[in-house]
């Protein structure tokens, strides 16, 4: 090969090199476009800043388009904690087909120029802080997935978002604040096979056209403002594999039609106003798994054909109207293993055939009119996978069954609470070593505190309050592990059930909503506990509950309980405490309540902390205990307060017992349905948990 033609092939071959290096050049215009999105940011994206700034095809997150032009087709931003405002120049990427910035922080108004490009096939703006109105102008005409959910935004849905979307398969708008109808012209959106516009302010009646998208797999219409009757054409969609309509107005019967909607696997329709009975097509449906019809009208009886519902794990029928006896055929149900029958008109026993419902994982059977709970305890424990047992509001006046066969292998939650039981905490209960949480608050149960309780490894969450139980607090319940040095939590459930037992508390003042957060607790109030505070409990590490008001404790305050870091709420209110209170309490920077009125405490109130923000009621009814003005607590003598301490504990007992009744039990984790909790009067205190307010 000859000089020449060897320079003839190293310019081809530079040429080659140079056209590549030219392919993944940023063009001008999407350079500057992204030039202006970078400075409406108050954050730094990281790798933009590096020495190939100039060329933002190789900049993270950013994909170019093969060919020569330089276009930019994904913007892929996702998780990276940037905050700042949305640049109307992202619509000049004109070939982009893929935007996703999701879980960020991005705020202010949604650039109208964004939903208008005409090549882009995905746009991913969910959780981010963006408000104001969706642009009613849409024009998408490549578009496949749009999701926007878990803003601010508000306003209506348009009109023409599938005029010129006829590719649309997705489109996720929950946790926004849409207001309005549902528009008519969602049924042009044909190829349609997700949508989810819950937890808006939507209303009205469905619109018929929405029945026209028979590809739709999932609809959710859950927490929204939808009224009027379901209509028999929902049979149309004979694809849909989760319908959720929970949390509306909807009323009238439900129709007949779920043998025509043969995919279906989940039906949620709690929290309406639907009458009538179960119709006969859902009884027999042999693709459901969860079904959830609580706090509805319905009524009759509970007639399931097991024998066809082979895959019916998750029943929630709670807080209807259904009577009768509680149906024996439920274990033929070969695969429940989620009951709720809570709150309905159920009559007489514990079925016998239930010893044979090996599938049961979880129970919940509070405030109907069921009796025996001898026979009940008897008939669980043969129930190889229970581990929930929620029983309140039933059994009144019984006793607490003492027999010493009872034994629960696999059991993580025993609520027996405000059923008036008599008796003492049985022996039997101490072989439930896989306790997590036992709550038997509420009744008439006498004896001491069981120091074998110290045994249990995972039990952190105990409630014994509102009792007659008398004697010292153990020592060795001071030693519960999962207090002390583990991190104990309960599993999730299948289903959102709610956890409602709280009394006298107004929705603002509660915290908690889930079995699953509530927090390490112990609860010994209003009991008749004597003795000193165990200086043993700065061993609770992962505590954030004590309570042990009204009781009869005496002696000093334990300086040690500083130790414990993570507590939240402390009560030792209404005892017969003496001494000062402990400057080392200054130290607990979670306390956010704390409480020692009507007790024989003298000396200063402590002044740093958390303590300048507790209120003067915390202090009041002791012997000579004071603070200094700026902390706004006055000198909180015994004279303020002529009420005996007897007296007052009796009175409020008396009043809580009356006028807070138990408004139902269940409990709920979020599980398919992320956090589709309807707000109800609940058990347990603490922060409410949800990441955004809506």
């Amino acid at each position: 090969m000859g000089a020449l033609d060897f320079l003839v092939i190293l310019s081809f071959i530079g040429c080659f090199l140079q056209s590549q290096a030219q392919s993944l050049s940023c063009h001008p215009n999407d350079f500057q476009a992204l030039q202006d999105f970078v400075r409406g940011l108050e954050t730094v994206i990281d790798g933009w800043e590096s020495e190939s700034y100039s060329d933002c095809c190789k900049w993270k997150g950013i994909k170019c388009h093969s060919s020569s032009t330089g276009k930019v087709v994904e913007l892929d931003l996702a998780e990276k904690k940037l905050s700042g405002k949305l640049s109307q120049s992202l619509g000049n990427l004109d070939q982009l087909k893929v935007l996703n910035l999701s879980h960020n922080f991005f705020k202010g108004s949604l650039p109208k120029s964004l939903l208008n490009l005409p090549n882009l096939q995905v746009i991913d703006l969910s959780s981010n802080y963006l408000t104001g109105p969706i642009s009613t102008a849409i024009n998408l005409p490549s578009i496949q997935e749009l999701d926007i959910s878990e803003n601010s935004l508000e306003g209506f849905l348009s009109q023409s978002i599938c005029d010129n979307s006829s590719s649309l398969r997705s489109l996720n708008l929950q946790r926004n604040y849409l207001q309005g109808n549902l528009p008519s012209q969602l049924g042009n959106c044909s190829s349609l096979e997700y949508l989810s516009l819950g937890q808006n302010n939507l209303n009205g009646e469905i619109a018929e056209s929405i029945y026209k998208l028979q590809k739709l797999t999932q609809l959710s219409l859950r927490e929204n403002k939808f009224s009027g009757l379901i209509s028999q054409r929902i049979s149309n969609l004979t694809n849909l594999v989760q319908f959720d309509i929970s949390s509306n107005a909807f009323s009238g019967t439900i129709p007949d039609v779920f043998h025509s909607i043969g995919k279906l696997e989940k039906f949620v329709a709690f929290s309406n106003n639907f009458t009538g009975f179960i119709p006969l097509s859902m009884s027999n449906s042999p693709t459901l798994t969860t079904l959830n019809l609580r706090n509805n009208s319905l009524e009759g009886l509970v007639n399931l054909n097991c024998s066809a519902m082979v895959k019916l794990v998750t029943l929630g029928l709670a807080t209807n109207r259904f009577s009768g006896p509680i149906p024996d055929n439920r274990p033929s149900c070969q695969a429940l293993s989620t009951l709720d029958l809570s709150r309905n008109r159920f009559t007489g026993q514990i079925p016998e055939s239930f010893k044979n419902f090996h599938s049961l994982s979880y129970f919940f059977l509070s405030n109907t009119s069921n009796s025996n709970l001898s026979s009940a305890l008897r008939i669980f424990q043969h129930c190889e996978n229970l581990s929930t047992l929620i029983f309140t509001l039933n059994f009144h006046g019984e006793q607490l069954p003492a027999d010493p066969t009872l034994h629960f292998k696999k059991l993580n939650v025993l609520i027996i609470a405000n059923c008036r039981l008599r008796g003492s905490i049985p022996q039997w209960l101490s072989r439930s070593s896989q306790l997590k949480l036992l709550d038997l608050s509420w009744n008439h149960l006498d004896g001491t505190i069981p120091s074998w309780f110290g045994d249990f490894k995972f039990l952190f969450y105990l409630d014994l309050s509102n009792n007659s139980f008398s004697g010292k607090i153990p020592r060795r319940i001071t030693e519960l592990r999962s207090l002390t040095d583990m991190d104990v939590s309960l599993e999730k459930s299948p289903m959102d059930f709610p956890f409602s037992l709280k009394r006298n508390v107004s929705l603002s003042g509660l915290q908690y909503n889930q079995l699953m957060s509530l927090p390490p607790t112990l609860d010994l109030s209003y009991n008749k506990v004597s003795g000193s505070i165990l200086p043993e409990f700065c061993n609770l590490k992962k505590l954030r509950y004590l309570d042990l008001k009204f009781n009869n404790l005496s002696g000093p305050i334990p300086s040690n309980l500083a130790g414990l870091r993570n507590l939240e709420a402390l009560d030792f209110s209404h005892n017969k405490l003496s001494g000062t209170i402990p400057s080392s309490l200054e130290s607990l920077s979670f306390l956010s309540k704390f409480n020692v009125a009507y007790n024989q405490l003298h000396g200063k109130i402590p002044l740093g902390g958390q303590f300048s923000t507790f209120p003067s009621s915390s202090f009041v009814g002791n012997i000579d205990l004071c603070g200094d003005d700026y902390t706004n607590i006055i000198c909180a003598k015994h004279e303020s307060s002529n009420i005996p301490r007897e007296a007052t504990h009796q009175s409020q007992r008396d009043e809580s017992f009356t006028n807070g009744i138990i408004v139902g039990v269940a409990f709920g984790f979020v599980f398919v349905f992320g956090a589709s909790l309807f707000p109800e009067i609940l058990r347990y205190a603490g922060p409410m948990k949800r990441l955004r307010t809506h």
